[in-house]
Parts: structure tokens; C-alpha cells; sequence
């Protein structure tokens, strides 16, 4: 594989066409929030009966490592300031920084009612008022954050 990365221009299409797709066959709005609270309630009650949304976590989980392991294994790259600062022995140190922030992604898509998927993705689509003011905060967040860390604030 030359690039790692799938190209924008084949996932962009690829992600709206999942989004229309949600919509039309489960009149439902995509987002992995819902698939990871659908896994989460029905294991915790010893089920593995899913709706489409904890399969459609699943596939992303199982899709990504697929991925990982066709590629030759994990390859931490891209990541900014964790890829420019954890280098050689200290690169074990990105997998636990990111389960760390995606648990608290996560945890805090939960405690608001929605995530960044979903209002990004299905609730533009929709413009709806709340996603456009959260996909911008979401973004916001992210260009100040990355202008800390580079001193340029």
C-alpha cells in the first residue's frame, strides 16, 4: 500500500451515501455514539441481540483492525504533536493517549445526548440548528486546541 489513508475523495462520498442510507432504510441518524450505547446496554444484560446501530459499531471496530492488520500492524502517523513527540521506544505511549481521549470523547457524546458523528454527518445533512452549532463548536475547539499546543496563542 503506498498511503495508508483512504483517499478523501472516495470516503467523503462513501460517508454521505451512508448517511442517506441510515436515513432511508432505519429513518435513523448515523453516529457511533448510539452503536456504542446499543453494544454497552445489551452486553451488560448478557444479549448479543443488536439493532444495526451496535453492528455498525461493531463493523467499524472489526473494519479498523482488519485494516491494521492487512497493513502490517499498527502505524501511528498523522497525529501531530503525538507522532512528532513520541518517537522510536516512546511511540508505545500514543495507543493509551488515544484510548484515553476517545473514552472521554465518548463519554462526554454520551452525557450531551449526541456526538460528533452524528451531528456532523447526519445532522448537517438534516440542518438541523443544534448539529450546525455543535459541528462548529467541535471544529472551534479543535483549530484553538491545536493553536495552544503549537505556542500560537
Amino acid at each position: 500500500m503506498e498511503h495508508h489513508q483512504l483517499a478523501w475523495w472516495i470516503a467523503g462520498p462513501v460517508l454521505g451515501l451512508c448517511v442517506v442510507a441510515v436515513r432511508l432504510l432505519f429513518n435513523a441518524r448515523l453516529g457511533v455514539t448510539g452503536g456504542f450505547s446499543e453494544l454497552i446496554g445489551k452486553l451488560s444484560r448478557g444479549s448479543v441481540r443488536f439493532d444495526w446501530r451496535g453492528w455498525f459499531a461493531l463493523g467499524v471496530l472489526l473494519g479498523g483492525t482488519l485494516f491494521a492488520v492487512l497493513a502490517g500492524g499498527p502505524d501511528f502517523h498523522g497525529y501531530g504533536w503525538l507522532t512528532d513527540t513520541f518517537t522510536g521506544g516512546a511511540r508505545w505511549v500514543i495507543a493509551p493517549i488515544l484510548v484515553a481521549a476517545g473514552t472521554l470523547i465518548g463519554y462526554g457524546a454520551k452525557l450531551s445526548g449526541g456526538c460528533t458523528s452524528g451531528n456532523g454527518l447526519s445532522g448537517n445533512a438534516l440542518v438541523s440548528p443544534a448539529s450546525l452549532a455543535a459541528t462548529a463548536t467541535f471544529f472551534g475547539t479543535a483549530i484553538a486546541v491545536s493553536f495552544v499546543i503549537k505556542g500560537l496563542i
